[in-house]
């Protein structure tokens, strides 16, 4: 009788990775003006560069790639050199939110997991790349799927992208919809109450 385990193998990213995928927006004035005032540019790199120029880098989550979730890249280093290397932004979600995941699915080009937050709260994710799948389509799907049983209500539902599953909620339904990239961002970097 042969048993199999199963494990997941994880590496986190480090703070080199980090720094090698911020990207500065600067043009020539603001240079100059930096390279010419030591005082500025001390108050500038502490107070406002990490703030407003490398927004937007993929290490401080660029929301605009949220679009295609799938193909989310990071400069990874290995031996010495930088590879784009395709992120797991679904797990890291999942990580993210504390989300027990109970079942998770392909349908349709929707991914789909179910599962419940260390709350107890009943939760539903559903990903898409927002190029192949729009919002008219995400209606169809949520409709056609009548995910929403009595013997799974859900309280929450996450989705990817723009999208209006709120308004199609109908009177009986309690279940509220919240923008993923907005979780996410609000998990990685809101500190108040850290």
């Amino acid at each position: 009788m042969y048993f199999f385990a199963q494990f997941k193998y994880m590496k986190l990213e480090s703070y080199e990775d980090a720094l090698d995928n911020l990207l500065l927006k600067r043009d020539a004035k603001q240079s100059e003006l930096l390279e010419t005032h030591a005082q500025a540019r001390e108050d500038y790199m502490l107070k406002y560069m990490l703030d407003v120029e490398v927004r937007g880098s993929a290490s401080l989550l660029n929301i605009d790639n949220f679009v295609d979730p799938f193909n989310y890249m990071l400069k990874i280093r290995k031996d010495d050199e930088l590879k784009n290397t395709t992120i797991d932004l679904v797990e890291t979600f999942n990580y993210l939110i504390g989300l027990y995941v109970q079942h998770m699915d392909w349908i349709k080009g929707f991914l789909v997991i179910q599962g419940k937050l260390r709350t107890g709260e009943k939760t539903l994710v559903i990903w898409r790349n927002c190029k192949d799948k729009s919002n008219d389509d995400l209606d169809a799907f949520f409709g056609n799927q009548a995910f929403n049983t009595k013997d799974f209500e859900f309280d929450l539902i996450f989705v990817n992208g723009d999208n209006n599953l709120q308004n199609l909620k109908k009177d009986d339904e309690k279940f509220k919809v919240r923008l993923i990239e907005e979780e996410f961002h609000k998990r990685m970097f809101d500190v108040r109450d850290v």
